[in-house]
């Protein structure tokens, strides 16, 4: 199925609350720092990656939850192998477990420093502990969009649904957002690549505007390139999220590292994000801003000024005449009606040239 036309348009809901925050045309960028399982199954890392982003300005951790025998067989292979410890995804999930008062601990903690606490579920054990817990909204990852089980279980709940479409056709992202609408719920989609890391041709920023025109709700990138160049080009065409992995550096153990941005080019992103936001909502009027130069166009501006010594009664001929700074004198501009015209007065070098000076 190809996307509407523009005549088509599609008039959903453009706004949506997470907690008490407003996401969608007219609000600032969500900015969402995803943790995934870059703690390596530590609860204290994952305390220390809430305080990291705290540091750096997003808006809100996500994490994932990982129940091994709720959502993986035991023979689930790699998807490239990387862990000497795990003999294969069951044994890295059920490392990556905590428990729900753990889980409980870490969505305090983000709400003590102001974040929103985020989480996929990957199955309907971990939906229902999320929850359980207050959630104020569920992400989809890319590989679950498909699974409308566990997304009409999600948007059951009257939370947000935040689906991702990395490995979703049209027609499969048009099916869980009739599931998600179908139960009312508010709805955001992410413009995803499930690339890692993912490079420039494939992010897809194309399919922002599309994906908005579609569904006509707040759209947004889920980015995995590694970078903070991809989430800097989708806030100028208009993305109401972003969503970047995080670590603390490109030295950490996991899977996610090359597709992650550190903590601190996180900050730099999130002030980047900002800067871009603030220049977007201030349109340049340029007869305006010329006015607004006209002290700084008398220091950078040239005037007419003698070429070389010239008496008066001297007929000015393009030899005669140089183009310099201060743009005190006649404007640059005016050359060519200038030449041809008598000196009312003898004139030296680099003189500036006046009006009151000529015939």
């Amino acid at each position: 199925m190809s996307s509407p036309r523009a005549s088509e348009p599609t008039t959903h809901q453009t706004k949506l609350s997470i907690g008490l925050r407003l996401v969608g045309a007219g609000h600032p960028c969500l900015i969402v720092a995803e943790v995934a399982q870059a703690h390596d199954g530590s609860l204290g890392a994952a305390h220390a990656y809430v305080d990291a982003v705290h540091r750096a300005g997003a808006d809100a951790v996500k994490f994932q939850i990982h129940i091994a025998a709720a959502e993986s067989t035991p023979g689930e292979p790699f998807r490239a192998k990387f862990s000497r410890q795990d003999a294969n995804r069951y044994d890295y999930w059920k490392r990556m477990e905590f428990t729900e008062e753990e889980w409980r601990g870490l969505a305090d903690h983000c709400r003590e420093a102001g974040l929103l606490f985020l989480s996929s579920p990957f199955s309907f054990e971990a939906a229902d502990l999320l929850d359980r817990i207050g959630t104020p909204a569920f992400k989809v990852g890319s590989g679950e969009t498909s699974n409308l089980p566990l997304v009409e279980r999600l948007a059951g709940t009257g939370k947000p649904v935040l689906l991702s479409s990395g490995m979703s056709s049209w027609q499969e992202l048009d099916a869980a957002v009739a599931c998600v609408r179908g139960a009312r719920a508010p709805l955001a989609v992410y413009q995803c690549s499930s690339a890692y890391p993912c490079p420039p041709e494939r992010l897809g920023l194309n399919l922002l505007a599309e994906t908005r025109l579609r569904y006509g709700c707040p759209v947004g990138l889920s980015d995995h390139s590694g970078t903070p160049f991809a989430s800097l080009a989708a806030v100028t065409l208009g993305a109401n999220l972003l969503e970047v992995h995080v670590v603390f550096s490109r030295e950490c153990f996991g899977p996610d590292t090359p597709a992650s941005v550190t903590t601190a080019e996180l900050a730099e992103m999130v002030r980047g994000v900002r800067f871009i936001e603030n220049a977007l909502v201030h349109p340049v009027d340029r007869d305006a801003a010329a006015l607004d130069t006209a002290e700084l166009r008398l220091i950078f501006g040239k005037s007419l000024v003698a070429a070389r010594d010239l008496p008066g009664g001297h007929r000015l001929s393009r030899e005669d005449i140089a183009l310099k700074k201060p743009g005190t004198g006649i404007p640059a501009a005016r050359l060519a009606e200038t030449i041809g015209r008598r000196l009312l007065r003898a004139v030296t070098r680099d003189d500036l040239l006046h009006e009151s000076d000529l015939e």
